[in-house]
């Protein structure tokens, strides 16, 4: 359960971004704000909130901030994050389509310059992304005025016996009839895309002395002409989103505090930013910044199948610098530059990212002390003598006794600890019977614990009543395990958030914890997170099930016969209503397999 009002006293007021996560990590919203803390209460408030907006924070688990110098810096971020990340809410509320771009073919004798939104399949070049389609409609119109490119679709082009309309109006110079050298439309396309690609001075320059060529020679009209198509092309400069400059990098920022350290990445590709991510090392030697990043890059970089972009940025210099550098050259078989002095945008960026660690970590370090708060707490409701530090809980999912699948979630005063997280398919028992889908996982759990395969829990938390709390006891004393404090959790007979009873083993009672008791928000919380982790298991269960053809799990029935039959029949009903003798007459399928078939296929 996310603690908005803790999470809520650490954020900065200043402009940025924000990105909202669900318990698996996966990016949920991505939102710009020009006051964080303002707009991100906006989403806790009691009352006033939307339908859609609360099944948004419903589902929030973790949220992250890079702070910008400005709101129009947030916007640029905002739309890039929301480009290369498509979070699911951000594409309910926005347009669906994705953002528009202007295409530049470039297999084509005469290339075309068009419109361009969606998948991008087409050989060619993708300038964008602009604000909205107006924008790239008003661009193409003042491109086609400038560098007379064509926009018709190839199979208009091919046809084409005299010029058409745009040639008229001076839009085009008619390459489909010829009325144009393919080298002069080749430069004309050149100039497009060294505009389009940021490289716009030069082509403003050639612009420019043209106008003045034509007011020399007293050509007032086509002086005036060019005077307006420059101005035209700065603004487009101008409206243009952040996609031009160049520079593939990677920028560090890095935070500590307290035993704790976050490392914030901001990943830039051709000068735009594409996405951040924080990450939070584990370290326990109280390393200076500039050690932490010397021991971050490595183990980020080298062994994996992550991008080793050209450089590197650090906000400070690197004792193994050139160590660093050579084996990331060696990894990426070009030279990789780790850089720390740093001015204009890349002193920026560096910034931000250092910003965004810092108000990461103290996000995460409110959480975590929150967390132990609610483990005391914890203690304090069991009348444990000592502070529980593993929790374990199970839970069942299945749809009327279909692929039913239990969940084990564990949690220590850190939070979740995923990588122990474990699913059973529960098998051979009544659909249905959760109390013996509940017994089959307890027990195969800890007979794995009792072999040693991983750490016992201090309290083992059952989603349920009585009948599952008693088959936990029952397991739990036939494989010998002592020590382990079980505690059921029953809904209640309101069966709503905050009226719980629990049913505690050791002292043999049930207990109701009041509504705001961090201890039953602990519970709340792991307990939920069982519930999702089991319903996500059991929906991938049951999908892959419908989705297999039932001929699958006949013996002798591989892909070759599989796709005799199929064919002979032409799907699977025709086959279910055929005979054990029609069966038997599709090539390779002998009598005794046609009756294995006919059996499978009708439950005999």
């Amino acid at each position: 359960m996310f603690d908005s009002k803790r999470f809520l006293q650490t954020v900065t007021r200043k402009p940025g971004v924000y990105q909202m996560f669900d318990a698996d990590g996966c990016i949920l919203y991505v939102g710009k704000a020009k006051n964080l803390r303002n707009r991100l209460s906006s989403y806790f408030r009691a009352s006033g909130l939307t339908a859609k907006t609360m099944a948004l924070v419903q589902r929030i688990d973790s949220i992250e901030v890079t702070v910008t110098r400005s709101e129009t810096e947030a916007l640029v971020l905002e739309q890039s994050l929301i480009k290369s990340q498509r979070p699911p809410y951000n594409v309910m509320l926005k347009d669906d389509k994705g953002y528009p771009y202007i295409f530049l073919s470039s297999r084509d004798t005469f290339p075309r310059i068009a419109f361009h939104r969606g998948a991008k399949r087409k050989k060619g070049q993708y300038f964008g992304p602009f604000p909205n389609a107006s924008s790239v409609r008003d661009s193409l119109n003042f491109l086609q005025k400038t560098f007379r490119i064509r926009s018709c679709e190839d199979s208009v082009f091919r046809n084409r016996s005299r010029p058409c309309l745009q040639y008229q109006i001076q839009r085009c110079t008619a390459p489909c009839v010829g009325l144009v050298s393919e080298e002069e439309y080749r430069r004309d396309v050149r100039h497009a895309e060294m505009f389009l690609a940021g490289k716009s001075d030069k082509i403003l320059r050639e612009l420019a002395d043209e106008m003045d060529a034509a007011a020399r020679a007293l050509e007032f009209e086509k002086a005036a002409r060019l005077r307006d198509q420059i101005s035209a092309l700065r603004r487009l400069q101008a409206d243009q989103v952040a996609e031009r400059s160049h520079g593939d990098v990677d920028v560090l920022g890095v935070a500590s505090q307290g035993g704790s350290c976050c490392v914030h990445i901001l990943f830039v590709r051709q000068g735009r930013i594409l996405g951040s991510r924080s990450y939070f090392p584990e370290e326990r030697l109280g390393l200076s910044k500039s050690e932490l990043l010397s021991a971050f890059i490595p183990q980020f970089y080298l062994g994996s199948q992550r991008e080793v972009p050209r450089e590197i940025l650090v906000p400070e210099p690197l004792e193994d610098e050139g160590v660093l550098q050579e084996a990331l050259k060696s990894q990426s078989g070009r030279d990789v530059s780790i850089v720390y002095r740093l001015r204009g945008s890349r002193a920026t960026w560096v910034a931000m990212a250092g910003q965004a660690a810092e108000q990461n970590l103290s996000s995460r370090t409110a959480a975590q002390q929150k967390l132990q708060s609610r483990f005391e707490a914890l203690q304090d409701a069991l009348g444990l003598e000592q502070l529980p530090e593993r929790l374990e809980c199970f839970d069942i999912s299945h749809s009327s006794g279909e692929a039913t699948v239990a969940s084990c979630v564990v949690f220590d005063t850190g939070g979740a600890v995923k990588s122990d997280y474990r699913r059973f398919n529960i098998e051979n028992i009544r659909p249905g019977d959760d109390y013996a889908a509940m017994g089959q996982a307890l027990k195969r759990r800890y007979t794995r614990l009792s072999s040693g395969e991983g750490k016992f829990p201090n309290i083992l938390l059952i989603d349920g009543g009585k009948g599952q709390v008693r088959q936990a006891v029952e397991v739990l004393n036939q494989l010998g395990i002592v020590g382990v404090q079980i505690v059921g959790v029953a809904k209640g007979t309101t069966r709503k958030a905050g009226f719980e009873t629990l049913h505690v083993v050791s002292s043999n009672k049930e207990m109701v914890l009041s509504a705001d008791s961090p201890a039953l928000h602990l519970i709340q919380q792991v307990r939920d997170e069982a519930h999702r982790f089991a319903i996500t298991g059991h929906r991938q269960r049951r999908d892959k099930k419908r989705r297999e053809s039932p001929l699958e799990g006949i013996s002798g029935v591989g892909p070759a016969r599989r796709r005799a039959l199929l064919r002979h029949f032409g799907g699977l009903q025709e086959i279910r209503r055929a005979s054990v003798d029609e069966i038997a007459g599709v090539e390779g399928i002998s009598c005794k397999l046609a009756q294995e078939i006919y059996s499978a296929l009708h439950n005999e």
